[in-house]
């Protein structure tokens, strides 16, 4: 059986790798087929996470083993076959590519053709530009410091001075009753 799985990225709108791989292959196959349709290089702990149908992350599948609670099952990538963990048509995988900043593809498994078999997985569709493997750490810091700067400006702009005294507050306009808020009267 034959997995079409279609990949897209939130960064790059006209990015779109399609991949055609055998469902036996395992998520190692996969995550090396990602990285030659991308021209990625192999130097990245990278991980798939199977999602629910709003990319809420379920089970993660590693490429290294890592130290886990024995309570928690663990998938690497060279031990576990597509066909484990991925069965149904619009199946739902997040790769994440870049693991420091978090940054990922988001995959779909588009069509199952059942009784066809590909030695090595295939790239039918390659459009755009894959997004930069890695970022500079130390710029998205800088940038998401400056971004947080900024919006304290837009937050003293909105909601007007900080030096906000209640002092300066006219109560005389509101109508404020004594008693239960919730009696009758007041509705």
């Amino acid at each position: 059986m034959v997995y079409r799985f279609t990949i897209i990225s939130d960064e790059v709108d006209n990015f779109v790798r399609v991949i055609k791989i055998d469902s036996d292959a395992t998520f190692y196959d996969f995550h090396k087929a990602i990285l030659d349709a991308c021209n990625y290089k192999d130097d990245q702990m990278t991980s798939f996470f199977i999602c629910e149908d709003d990319w809420e992350k379920k089970e993660e599948v590693t490429l290294e083993e890592m130290d886990r609670a024995s309570d928690v099952d663990t998938y690497v990538m060279k031990d576990t076959p597509l066909s484990d963990l991925v069965e149904d048509e619009k199946q739902k995988l997040i790769y994440v590519f870049d693991p420091l900043t978090d940054r990922c593809l988001f995959i779909e498994l588009s069509e199952i053709i059942p009784g066809k078999n590909l030695d090595k997985a295939v790239c039918s569709r390659k459009e755009g530009n894959a997004p930069e493997q890695s970022v500079n750490f130390d710029e998205v810091m800088e940038k998401t410091m400056s971004n947080s700067m900024l919006n304290e400006d837009l937050d003293e702009d909105l909601y007007g001075d900080k030096d906000f005294n209640d002092d300066d507050l006219d109560l005389e306009g509101f109508d404020i009753s004594d008693g239960d808020p919730y009696s009758d009267s007041n509705y």
